[in-house]
C-alpha cells in the first residue's frame, strides 16, 4: 500500500527482517522507559521454525518506508485456534511501531486490515504480538517507568492513530503494582490476620502448597499445564496453548525462574491451582542493548543480582475449586515467598478488566501491602467490511 510517499511492503528477506526489528532501537534512542529485548529471542519470535504459534496461525510481517527509510512496523495474522475457539472470524495486528506521523500509521494500519479482510475475516483486534499468551495490549495510562518483563511500551501518541483510525475499545487490562520492602525479608511481618486466614483455609480444604520442583521440571509442567487450560478456559479472549507453545514456554521460562515463586496448589496429590512470578529481567535487559555477546552476557549476570522487582504473571484455580479461597492463599503465599527472597516490589500482570474475582482478591489481599492499579494496557478492535 502507498499514500503520502509512505510504501508498506510485506517482508520478504533476512535483511527485511533484520529492519523490522531494528526499527524500535531507532523509535526509541534516548527514552528512558523502553527496554530493548533481546535481538536473537527476537529473531527466533519471528520464525515459523522456532515459533510454534505458527502452527496454528498465518502471519504477515509488513514495512513501512517513506524516501527508502524504515518508518514503520506492523504484523496482521490470523490465529486459527482463537477463532475455533470462541467461534469468531477475527484477524489481529501487532508488532505495531511507527513514527510520529499518522499517515505511516494509517497506511500499516490499512494494510493489516485488508490482508485479514481478505481472508474473510470479520473484524480486527490488537495489538497482539500475537496472542494473549505473547504480549498484549498498547500501553493507554502510567507512562512513568519501564514496564516490567513481557509487558508492552509505547509512546502516548500510538493511542490517538489507533483511535483516529477507527478502533475502539474491546477490553481493558490492568497492572497492579504493591511495595514490600516495608516487610524486610520477613514474611511474618505481614497482618497476623491475614497469616491466620490463610492457615485456616489451608487446613479446611486439606490443601497442599509447595513450589516447583526443578529437578522434576518437565512433569511439574504437566501439571501446571493441567491447571492453567482448565483455569482459564471461561476467560475473554484465551486460548489455550498447544503442547508444543507450553514447552516452548516452559523453556523459556526456565532461564529466568525463580523456583520458590512458582507454586503449585495439591488437593489429595492433585494440581487444582498454580501461581507462577517470575523475576523482573527487564532490569536487566536495560543495560544489554539487545546484545549478550560478546560481552552482555558479563553486564547479565552482574545486574541478575541486582533484580528488585517480581512480576505475578500466572495465578489461577480450576472452576470446581474456585471461591473456596484458594485464590487468596496462592497470592498470598507468592507474596511470602517474593518477600522472603528479597524482591522489594511486585507487579501484578495482567488481569483482565472484567474479571471481578481476580480483581477483587488482588486489592482485598493488597491492602497489606498497597497494591493498587498503576498501568492500563487496552486492545482494540474495529468491525471491517467489504464495503470499507
Amino acid at each position: 500500500m502507498t499514500g503520502k510517499n509512505v510504501r508498506v511492503e510485506r517482508v520478504q528477506t533476512r535483511q527485511d527482517i533484520e529492519d523490522f526489528i531494528r526499527l524500535p532501537f531507532k523509535l526509541y534512542q534516548g527514552d528512558p522507559n523502553w527496554v530493548p529485548f533481546l535481538l536473537s529471542e527476537r529473531r527466533k519470535f519471528l520464525d515459523p521454525k522456532h515459533n510454534p504459534f505458527f502452527d496454528h496461525a498465518d502471519v504477515a510481517l509488513w514495512l513501512a518506508r517513506r524516501d527508502g527509510q524504515v518508518v514503520g512496523t506492523i504484523s496482521s495474522h490470523i490465529d486459527h485456534l482463537h477463532n475455533q475457539v470462541h467461534d469468531e472470524k477475527i484477524g489481529m495486528f501487532g508488532l505495531f511501531e511507527t513514527v510520529s506521523d499518522y499517515a505511516v500509521a494509517e497506511a500499516l494500519l490499512s494494510t493489516a486490515r485488508d490482508w485479514v479482510r481478505e481472508r474473510g475475516m470479520m473484524a480486527l483486534r490488537g495489538p497482539l504480538s500475537f496472542s494473549q499468551n505473547h504480549e498484549c495490549g498498547l500501553l493507554i495510562d502510567g507512562f512513568d517507568g519501564p514496564p516490567v518483563v513481557m509487558m508492552t511500551y509505547n509512546p502516548p501518541y500510538y493511542i490517538e492513530f489507533c483511535e483516529r483510525f477507527g478502533l475502539s475499545k474491546a477490553m481493558d487490562l490492568y497492572a497492579y503494582t504493591g511495595d514490600l520492602v516495608q516487610f524486610g525479608e520477613d514474611p511474618s511481618r505481614f497482618p497476623p490476620k491475614l497469616l491466620r486466614v490463610t492457615e485456616k483455609v489451608k487446613k479446611r480444604l486439606g490443601i497442599t502448597i509447595r513450589s516447583v520442583d526443578m529437578k522434576n521440571y518437565a512433569q511439574e509442567i504437566e501439571r501446571a499445564e493441567h491447571v492453567y487450560n482448565l483455569a482459564w478456559e471461561k476467560n475473554w479472549g484465551f486460548v489455550p496453548m498447544t503442547d508444543a507453545e507450553i514447552e516452548k514456554t516452559a523453556i523459556d521460562l526456565k532461564q529466568i525462574l525463580d523456583s520458590d515463586l512458582a507454586i503449585l496448589a495439591e488437593i489429595d496429590g492433585q494440581p487444582v491451582g498454580v501461581s507462577v512470578a517470575i523475576p523482573d529481567a527487564n532490569q536487566v535487559l536495560k543495560h544489554l542493548n539487545g546484545r549478550l555477546f560478546p560481552l552482555g552476557w558479563l553486564k547479565a549476570l552482574w545486574y541478575a543480582r541486582q533484580i528488585t522487582r517480581a512480576r505475578l504473571m500466572i495465578m489461577g484455580v480450576v472452576s470446581e475449586y474456585r471461591g473456596r479461597g484458594i485464590e487468596s492463599l496462592l497470592m498470598f503465599e507468592t507474596l511470602k515467598a517474593t518477600v522472603k527472597n528479597g524482591y522489594q516490589t511486585i507487579e501484578m500482570s495482567w488481569i483482565l478488566e472484567n474479571n471481578e474475582i481476580m480483581n477483587r482478591i488482588t486489592l482485598n489481599i493488597g491492602q497489606a501491602y498497597g497494591a493498587h492499579v498503576y498501568r492500563t494496557y487496552r486492545l482494540y478492535q474495529m468491525p471491517i467490511t467489504d464495503s470499507e
